[in-house]
């Protein structure tokens, strides 16, 4: 005969341990909902966090790069300033030198030498004239007489020479013809030439006799005709020495009228 063996008793581990599983399942199930805001919270709260350390970081780094920028635009600035300081130093030599060249360019254009005056002098001299002496004296201008800064800038400071002219002439007629041809010389002032003294003095060449007419010579008088004793005045004239280069040239100053082109051609002294 068969038997059969019912336990009605249930085992406690099948019945425990769903029981238990489900209770741990449905525990973690509320703590994660429980903890979900929270992490929503955190998660909102850390955002704008984040966002403010971002655009910190943003920031410098363009600060940064601004302050490089500005450093390499200031070293850029100084290297500007010193080239136009350079630029200001080379701008002040240029123009004293300029100055200098200038004024010498002056001086050559202002030279009239003694040599070729007189020697327009001498080839103004009509046949009764003679010619005893040529002086030169320094007149004072007026810039000195005044004294002032301001006249001295406006009016021209190079000293002024007077020329005084002295000798005989056979009559009074000679002299004036000798002061006419001097008023139209080019180195001379036409309006400043004038006849300071005109007068007739005992002539005062000698009169030299042979030995062997000595005894004759005694018993005859020799009386010589009177002459003209005179002195003229003038002064030297402006027109530059670049204006006059026909007239030096054919009065032998080669040397200043060379010079003088030379400068010409460089630009210095206008033609």
């Amino acid at each position: 005969m068969y038997s059969l063996d019912i336990n009605f008793l249930k085992d406690p581990e099948r019945d425990i341990l769903p029981q238990e599983q489900g209770a741990a399942s449905s525990q973690k199930q509320l703590q994660m909902g429980e903890m979900t805001p929270l992490i929503v919270g955190a998660v909102v709260g850390i955002l704008p966090l984040a966002l403010v350390a971002g655009l910190w970081l943003v920031m410098q780094q363009q600060t940064a790069k601004l302050e490089k920028e500005q450093a390499e635009v200031t070293q850029e600035l100084e290297r500007s300033k010193a080239q136009q300081q350079r630029v200001v130093n080379l701008q002040k030599e240029i123009k004293r030198t300029n100055a200098e060249t200038e004024a010498l360019a002056n001086v050559f254009d202002q030279i009239k030498p003694w040599s070729a005056m007189l020697q327009d002098i001498r080839e103004r001299i009509p046949p009764g004239v003679q010619i005893r002496a040529v002086k030169q004296t320094e007149v004072e201008s007026d810039s000195r007489k005044s004294g002032s800064a301001k006249a001295q800038a406006s009016r021209d400071t190079r000293p002024k020479f007077k020329l005084e002219i002295s000798g005989t002439a056979r009559s009074f007629d000679d002299v004036n013809y000798f002061l006419l041809t001097l008023k139209r010389s080019s180195f001379l002032k036409r309006d400043q030439t004038q006849l300071i003294k005109a007068q007739l003095i005992d002539n005062p060449t000698k009169l030299e006799v042979p030995e062997a007419q000595k005894r004759s010579a005694a018993q005859a008088k020799y009386e010589l005709p009177k002459v003209v004793d005179y002195t003229i005045h003038t002064n030297l004239s402006n027109i530059p020495a670049s204006e006059l280069l026909r007239e030096l040239d054919s009065k032998g100053a080669v040397g200043l009228v060379t010079r003088i082109r030379t400068l010409q051609e460089k630009g210095v002294i206008p033609q």
